[in-house]
């Protein structure tokens, strides 16, 4: 094997076979709970340890890199991208280094610098008591209390009126999450921005749209966007200020955008190619990987992709079903058997626990479909999820979990810098 030598956090096996094909050397450091044995078969060294453990995978990065030196860190997996930068600030290596990664990773710290920039400013509040909250809603009318880092919508929550600012205030307490920001109500239709960056120069791939049926959490998304060109051309000016101002240098982002009646403004932001299969719906209408993209930047010579134009249109819609235990789970055939269905994955069987959709990890499965333009996409994926029925029954032990619970389900804190004893109070 030869090529340039990466080091490569977290990952599936998919994910690193990708990199071999592009040319590279991995070297991949797992999390015991990430572990594989496909992983075995493309990897020139694996190491099985707790990459959000800073000091040390530091200490191992150093010595393998003093050894046979790295071109780059990389990563895709949202718990390992502010220790890649990390690494890559301390090794001094090309690629994003931990500032702008941290400022993405912080959703407090985007936000202050977004406002004192200037682009697209939105209020918000850090540090607050329960007053400070509540005094907020009265000020602004809706706000939202969600947690300062993390993704997929976890946690967050919104609120209308002081009353209500209280209760989310005890939910936040009974979660075992503590860092929490309080920001204004952004209202409009949301999208996402799929953008690939070379030398500071940032390309839009796509614009994304997405349904939230009136909640945070994502039930479909569908490129492209149904939009007019003009309005698609202005959300992606204004991703790209938003970019340059965090200093990204290179590689994918995936920056959520509400566009109110103010214009865009900033949900969140990552330094990763967005989930809810958008990579799948991107390589059907555009025929773009974005995984390999992201690993092509290691590469010498990597220059601005060319972006070809959509042909068709995709969508993928989320299985949803009531919290509880599952008792049966019916429709997928018929589901897969519709015309332009790519693809129908569901993720319970009875005897699963269906929790309620805080997080993107709640959902039960998802369909993805091909059609010829983003409406009937979008139809298509409806008819498709609607056709799989999961009957539950109530079972609230079971879907009780606090948050800090769930994270530790899926192997992952929230800062991996913060001090190990705040993390064990929390735990």
């Amino acid at each position: 094997m030869s090529g340039e030598r990466v080091l490569l956090l977290g990952g599936k096996a998919d994910f690193i076979r990708k990199a071999v094909e592009c040319g590279l050397e991995v070297v991949n450091i797992q999390k015991p709970s990430g572990f594989a044995p496909a992983l075995l078969e493309h990897c020139r060294q694996l190491h099985v340890l707790d990459y959000q453990d800073v000091p040390l995978v530091t200490a191992l990065a150093e010595a393998m890199h003093r050894v046979r030196p790295f071109t780059r860190v990389l990563t895709q997996t949202e718990a390992a991208l502010v220790v890649a930068g990390h690494l890559t600030s301390h090794l001094g290596l090309a690629g994003n280094g931990v500032e702008a990664v941290r400022i993405l990773h912080d959703k407090r710290a985007l936000r202050t610098l977004l406002n004192h920039k200037g682009i697209g400013e939105v209020a918000f509040l850090q540090g607050a008591t329960r007053e400070d909250a509540q005094d907020f809603v009265r000020r602004h009318g809706a706000a939202v209390l969600k947690p300062a880092m993390g993704s997929g919508s976890l946690g967050v929550r919104k609120v209308r009126s002081p009353a209500e600012a209280d209760k989310a205030w005890q939910w936040a307490d009974r979660s075992g999450l503590t860092d929490f920001m309080v920001e204004e109500l952004l209202t409009g239709p949301e999208f996402s921005v799929e953008t690939f960056s070379i030398g500071g120069e940032h390309t839009v791939l796509c614009v994304t749209g997405k349904d939230t049926a009136g909640r945070f959490v994502e039930v479909g998304h569908v490129v492209p966007a149904p939009l007019p060109t003009e309005t698609a051309e202005e959300i992606g000016r204004f991703v790209r200020k938003v970019l340059d101002a965090v200093g990204l240098i290179e590689g994918l982002a995936h920056t959520e955008v509400m566009l109110t009646p103010d214009g865009p403004r900033v949900v969140e932001s990552h330094s990763r190619r967005g989930g809810g299969r958008i990579n799948e719906l991107v390589q059907l209408v555009h025929g773009i990987d974005m995984d390999t993209l992201a690993l092509k930047v290691a590469l010498p010579g990597q220059g601005v992709p060319t972006v070809p134009a959509a042909a068709g249109a995709a969508a993928t819609r989320f299985v949803m079903a009531e919290p509880g235990r599952v008792t049966s789970v019916d429709g997928v055939a018929a589901a897969a058997a519709l015309p332009g269905v790519r693809e129908v994955k569901v993720g319970v069987a009875p005897g699963d626990v269906v929790r309620p959709a805080q997080w993107s990890e709640d959902r039960c499965g998802h369909v993805v479909v091909y059609a010829e333009d983003s409406a009937a996409a979008e139809r298509l994926a409806r008819q498709a999820v609607d056709a799989i029925v999961i009957r539950t029954v109530p079972d609230d032990e079971a879907i009780a979990a606090p948050l800090h619970h769930r994270l530790a389900e899926v192997d992952e804190v929230l800062d991996p810098f913060a001090s190990r004893v705040d993390q064990q109070v929390n735990t």
